[in-house]
């Protein structure tokens, strides 16, 4: 089977443990782009936060995609054409701000530079912006500010147990009309209705003329399943979730071990 493209998740999955891309892995991946496989960078990261892991690939030289957000944006990163953008509704902005200030939540979004936010100070507002590498921008008005640029989601973070009233609140409010789930305990992610990997995968693979049973998909956690099962070949790293390795076929070293390089090395190669 001649695989032509794979798709990467990057935390815990092409990521080392210091958040870094190995340089096995940057080499590796490189000749594969060079051989004409499509790499796929595809996070539930923002724009902003896998940009610097596209641009540390030379993706927008060799060729590669940016698929951000979990699938809900998809970017080429040679021509910059936005192959897949789903944004929140506007009307639903005010109600989520308004709804984490009234519990003593932190909320946030993401402009083209990283991180807008209403508490720039709160500890996990800051923990976002570490993750991923990206700035912090102070704004009064966060729904107005958004609104300036629509977004594909937005985080409203603390301590669990009041994200958890803030979940059920925001389900009453929006009733339905976008998905609110937790990414981490202190990470309440609200998004537009429908937004994973395998659906933004599958738009990308028919506009590359790809059939999915030439696709190798490599994940860790939860949120890769999708993709996973999706693929014609799923890998899960070592330290992958248990749910997420009984849908393996493969299970490749560490992402601390260069398992992305051992399975490009295995599977291509």
């Amino acid at each position: 089977m001649k695989y032509k493209a794979i798709a990467l998740d990057l935390d815990g999955t092409l990521l080392n443990s210091k958040k870094e891309v190995s340089s096995k892995n940057k080499e590796i991946i490189k000749k594969a782009a060079k051989a004409g496989v499509k790499i796929i960078l595809a996070s539930g990261r923002p724009v902003p936060g896998i940009v610097k892991i596209a641009k540390q690939l030379h993706l927008e030289e060799v060729g590669g995609y940016i698929l951000s957000y979990n699938g809900g944006m998809i970017i080429d990163c040679k021509t910059k054409e936005v192959v897949r953008r789903e944004t929140l509704p506007i009307e639903y902005f005010a109600d989520i701000v308004r709804c984490a200030n009234k519990f003593g939540v932190a909320s946030l979004t993401y402009d083209s530079e990283g991180i807008i936010t209403n508490d720039e100070n709160d500890k996990y507002v800051q923990i976002e912006s570490r993750i991923n590498n990206i700035p912090v921008r102070q704004v009064f008005h966060l729904d107005e500010e958004a609104q300036l640029d629509p977004p594909v989601k937005f985080l409203c973070t603390g301590e669990h147990k009041v994200l958890k009233q803030v979940q059920d609140k925001l389900n009453e409010k929006l009733n339905g009309a976008v998905t609110i789930f937790f990414s981490e305990p202190y990470f309440l992610e609200i998004m537009p209705q429908g937004i994973e990997k395998a659906s933004s995968l599958e738009i990308l693979l028919n506009k590359l003329g790809i059939d999915k049973k030439y696709l190798i998909a490599c994940g860790d956690g939860y949120n890769d399943i999708p993709m996973m099962q999706y693929a014609g070949l799923s890998v899960a790293m070592a330290n992958a979730q248990e749910e997420t390795k009984e849908w393996a076929d493969y299970i490749a070293p560490s992402n601390d071990e260069d398992g992305v390089a051992a399975a490009i090395e295995k599977f291509i190669f």
